[in-house]
């Protein structure tokens, strides 16, 4: 079985999703050094009796209090019952196992001063599929996701609730039938184990892994829907965009060129008399390749982001320098980068999906595509596909609502001494919804493309071809009226899990990225 080593410098987003799904983890052995080095950094601070904020003082506004080294655990303990507060449906159990495992390769960087035995913790709940129960709401992106974060920590304890299969029970309950013990907290590992971005970084790995598969499958469709309309691919001329050499725009340019090639249908109306074509068809490199370069923005962002240390205060062991010039305070807890990305990725799938739906309305409107009414098979007594078109518009007007940035906002929190948050958390969360509904979106343009297709005697190229026979295992072609809400949503799962792009890549060639 895989198992996936956290080093705090080369974690990826697919080794994520594997752990999201169930795949085992542990801490690469070079790294277990630079953990204790900085726990000896906090260990020193505690003999020496330093005041060194998070390590014994109060947290946020009551940071001039300062608390006796007696009572130190009991501090860790009460941080995490009083953070655990967040409200809200339930993380998924993949979105939790994700954020347990960003959390915890943050941690194995060696800049928290946390205990090991507290990481190796984490470790055995992911391996052994103890979860914690984590609602979603209450993380201001800034100060890190501290209140989801708290849930987590919770059940490290002992305390809090887990999933069982699909139940919910106490911790102990679990921790008991698997033979498994709570762990001691010390000096600085609530805070070590709270303070990150953690949730934020699990939504935006769903999101990029999902938009990943999305985003090329819009090619696909927007090509079914060229040959539906019986468009040209003449802009697509790589000349056309060497002119103009944004490299979003010049990918797209290629994947529909590589799409169409050999398609019966191009060819047949090669010569007809259309000089140009609406803009949701010949502007499609354009509007394509903008949201393929945000995806690659959020990739790279996201990259970073989760072999990052981002809690604070962070640990600098350095024997030449006196242990409180070791710790220092600052803001890599601060969501900002990742509600920007997030919300710059919302705003661009929102005109992905614009377009999509411009080119649902050029296929089923009779007078400019010249095909029955809707696609019915009996016009006027059927209506087709008619109300397919307003369910996209409907999630057109949804994610209209998500284009919206929710990272500009921020409210001042903790006295005034978190004054300027993020909002990441509900900036990531935000394109997680979106993308969801542009997969809906991009279904009805599907079914549409291939029920025009029907029309047409002849036939598209392979990529279509193929794509359409899969859309036919779950979408049958109109036979008469039916209610096709059912088959809008299986067809949007299978463009959001990527089986049916990775079956078009094998049997047809994989497409340009």
């Amino acid at each position: 079985m895989t198992i996936v080593h956290l080093d705090g410098r080369t974690l990826t987003v697919n080794e994520i999703s594997l752990v999201s799904k169930g795949v085992k983890v542990d801490i690469a052995s070079d790294a277990i050094i630079n953990i204790n080095l900085a726990r000896d950094v906090i260990e020193k601070i505690l003999a020496t009796g330093v005041t060194v904020y998070g390590i014994n003082t109060g947290f946020g506004s009551l940071v001039s209090e300062i608390i006796s080294s007696e009572d130190l655990s009991d501090l860790q303990l009460n941080l995490i019952r009083s953070h655990a507060c967040a409200v809200g449906e339930y993380m998924s159990i993949e979105d939790t196992r994700a954020m347990m495992c960003v959390r915890a390769n943050s941690l194995v960087k060696g800049n928290s001063g946390i205990q090991l035995s507290v990481i190796q913790q984490i470790i055995s709940y992911l391996n052994n599929g103890v979860i914690p129960v984590v609602p979603r709401i209450g993380s201001l992106g800034a100060s890190g996701d501290l209140a989801p974060l708290s849930h987590m920590a919770l059940a490290l304890v002992g305390e809090g609730k887990v999933w069982r299969g699909n139940d919910i029970v106490p911790t102990m309950t679990l921790l008991k039938e698997k033979g498994l013990i709570p762990v001691e907290l010390a000096a600085k590992d609530g805070l070590s184990l709270i303070n990150g971005t953690s949730q934020m970084c699990s939504f935006l790995t769903r999101a990029e892994r999902e938009l990943s598969n999305l985003i090329q499958m819009a090619d696909l469709i927007a090509s079914a829907s060229i040959d539906a309309r019986e468009c040209t691919i003449t802009p697509m001329d790589i000349r056309v965009h060497n002119a103009r050499p944004h490299p979003g725009q010049i990918l797209v340019a290629n994947r529909i060129s590589k799409i169409l090639k050999n398609s019966a249908i191009l060819k047949a109306h090669k010569h007809c008399s259309r000089v140009q074509d609406a803009y949701s068809f010949r502007c499609i490199p354009q509007v394509h390749g903008m949201v393929n370069e945000k995806l690659n923005a959020l990739k790279d962002t996201l990259n970073i982001e989760i072999n990052s240390a981002t809690d604070n205060p962070l640990v600098f062991p350095d024997h030449n320098l006196e242990l409180t010039q070791q710790v220092v305070s600052q803001g890599n807890f601060h969501g900002e980068i990742l509600g920007a990305v997030a919300d710059n990725m919302s705003h661009a799938i929102f005109e992905l999906a614009s377009i999509s739906e411009r080119r649902i309305d050029q296929i089923v409107d009779p007078v400019r595509s010249g095909l029955p009414g809707y696609l019915a098979v009996n016009s006027g007594l059927e209506s087709g596909m008619m109300i397919v078109h307003y369910t996209a518009a409907a999630l057109l007007s949804e994610m209209h609502g998500h284009a919206m940035p929710k990272s500009a906002f921020s409210t001042t929190t903790s006295g005034g001494q978190e004054d300027y948050v993020s909002m990441g958390a509900t900036a990531t969360w935000n394109l997680v919804e979106a993308t969801n509904k542009l997969s809906k979106l991009l279904a009805c343009e599907l079914i549409i493309a291939c029920e025009a297709l029907e029309y047409n005697s002849n036939e598209s190229s392979k990529y279509v071809e193929t794509l359409r026979k899969l859309l036919r295992k779950v979408c049958p072609k109109l036979e008469g009226d039916r209610s096709l809400s059912e088959e809008i949503e299986n067809v949007a799962e299978e463009l959001l899990n990527g089986s049916w792009l990775t079956r078009i890549n094998t049997e047809c060639g994989a497409l340009p990225t």
